[in-house]
Formats: structure tokens, sequence, C-alpha cells
């Protein structure tokens, strides 16, 4: 079994390296301290199990389940136990609280060998990722969006964004003149995001209320949000209700 370790704390990496060192059926093929580093070594090694930290600089572990897609299954490894529902509804294999011992390490291997073993494995990676998805959309609204780009991830504040349009399964996410493709759906990012700063104008596109602005007539009995930086994004019989209503 291919494994990764990532944590932050150099000492948290070397005690959980000695105790999986006692198996012989396992290689550790990669040892990372932040979420970059993780979200990048799983894509180009591939390991069937990672043991994962959730507080960490830069990305946290439920944001690296969300880059890193379904490649591998989960242990969380974390000193605080208030992550511990979060993690179960991205599907874990487990959840081991620091200072845990060889023998609580023990049960967390058995279960991934067991669910690796499983023809159902597959199913339950992607089952993760699906429900990171859904947890994520149940928290405080989006401060930033991270794009997955190869083995790079793009962090764009959703301060800087002006508009997001949708393209097929994709989103195009405009910020600061420069644009990235995102796998996902805009109705899923609208729920993500600030509904008092974002409004959905179009089908298509969804605009920064900061980044408009002013409205011109478009053709005949339609609108366009003209926003800086000059991109002219159509807008709605309906969305053009609501912006009247938002920039009253």
């Amino acid at each position: 079994m291919r494994v990764i370790i990532v944590d932050d704390e150099l000492l948290a990496r070397a005690v959980l390296r000695e105790y999986l060192a006692l198996y012989p059926d396992l290689e550790i093929v990669a040892e990372c301290a932040n979420g970059f580093e993780a979200v990048k070594a799983i894509a180009e090694l591939a390991p069937e199990l990672v043991f994962l930290d959730i507080q960490m600089p830069k990305l946290d572990g439920f944001e690296v389940v969300e880059l890193a897609g379904a490649k591998t299954q989960y242990v969380f490894v974390t000193a605080y136990d208030q992550f511990a529902l979060r993690a179960f509804e991205v599907h874990a294999l487990d959840y081991l609280l620091k200072p845990f011992s060889r023998e609580r390490l023990e049960q967390a291997l058995a279960h991934a060998r067991a669910r690796l073993g499983s023809p159902q494995a597959g199913a339950a990676a992607l089952d993760a990722v699906a429900a990171a998805s859904e947890a994520a959309q149940r928290r405080a609204p989006l401060e930033r969006i991270l794009i997955r780009d190869g083995t790079r991830v793009q962090v764009v504040m959703a301060s800087t964004i002006d508009y997001i349009e949708a393209q097929d399964d994709y989103v195009q996410v405009v910020a600061a003149g420069k644009a990235w493709l995102k796998s996902q759906r805009l109705s899923e990012l609208e729920e993500q995001l600030d509904p008092g700063a974002f409004l959905r104008v179009h089908r298509s596109y969804i605009v920064s209320l900061a980044a408009i602005e002013r409205i011109e007539p478009s053709g005949k009995d339609g609108h366009c949000a003209v926003l800086r930086g000059g991109a002219r994004i159509p807008v709605s019989r309906s969305g053009y209700t609501r912006l009247r209503e938002l920039m009253r």
C-alpha cells in the first residue's frame, strides 16, 4: 500500500513515519508539510492512502480532499476533535486524535485494508469528493475559490472576482484581469458565494455587485451590466429586477 503523510509539524510526521515503518506492506512515497504539496504529491504519485492533518498553512485538510479528487482514501490525523463530524461527512476512513497509540493506528490500517480490498473502494472515493463539496456548501460563504491546474493550485480571493461564467460542466472565474476554469457547476458555486456580494443575473453569469459600474439597455427590452475593466454581462429580466432591488 502506497502511503503519503501530510502534516505541517515535523515531529508529527516523524512519529507517524516511525509507527508505519513497522508494517512491511506499506511504502511511504512522500511526506508533505502543507496542503499545496499534498495536492501535487497525490496527483503525481496516486497513493492508496493519505494520513492527513486538518489545520495546515495554505490549504487545510478538507480543501486537499476537494482538490485531490477520487484518487485515494484518507485518514485524518489531528489534535482537535471538533472536526470529526465533518471528516466523516467526506467519508474519511478514520479520524486519529493526537497523540494516538500504535494500537489505535493498527485499527485505522485494518479499516483501510478492508476498504481498499473492497470493490466499493473506488465508489467510496468518488462519494468523498461529492461529500466534501456538499460539506463546503453548508459552511460560511466562500472567501476564496480553489482552482486546480494540473498539479498546481490557484487561490482566487472572492473579493477580487468580477464575474463567473458557466461553460458546460465548468465555470470560468474572472478576477483581476485573469480567467481560470474550474470543474464545477454554476449553481453549486452560487450556493457557496455570499448572496450579499454576488448575484446571478443570467442563467450563465454570476457577477460581483462591487464590480458593477452601471446598467445599460441592450437590445429590445434587454439590459447588460458594465463591469470595471469594461466587460459587458447580459442581464435577464429576473436578474434586472433583483439588481434594481439590491442597488436601490
